[in-house]
């Protein structure tokens, strides 16, 4: 007998993953893998990439979600890169959220006070 089933007496013994359990099609541990080997924090958290997952699960459905109708307005079966890039562009949020200076800081970073 195995040990994992001696300890453990459940009915299902096999493993899910992250994404199977969050109910997600993208690969959390690939963007898990992604938010370390960026270094964009020192420490993360186990819920962040199941977050972050979700979120480009939900933008990507939106997106195709309209690419779809666009090439549905065109008449064709397939949707193509162009009625992706039709489809983000007629969209007022994703056009905002997609353009170059979306995320630049206008206000200067406040500097550290000195001690009298």
């Amino acid at each position: 007998m195995s040990r994992g089933r001696h300890l453990w007496n459940c009915r299902c013994s096999k493993r899910h993953s992250r994404s199977t359990r969050a109910k997600l099609q993208l690969l959390v541990s690939r963007v898990d893998r992604l938010l370390r080997e960026g270094q964009f924090a020192n420490r993360l958290s186990s819920a962040t990439p199941i977050f972050l997952a979700g979120i480009l699960q939900y933008l990507t459905a939106n997106i195709l979600n309209l690419a779809e109708k666009e090439a549905r307005a065109n008449h064709r079966i397939h949707i193509t890169p162009e009625h992706v890039q039709r489809a983000l562009i007629k969209n007022e949020i994703f056009c905002r959220l997609f353009e170059p200076n979306a995320f630049t800081r206008t206000t200067a970073a406040p500097t550290p006070r000195k001690k009298k």
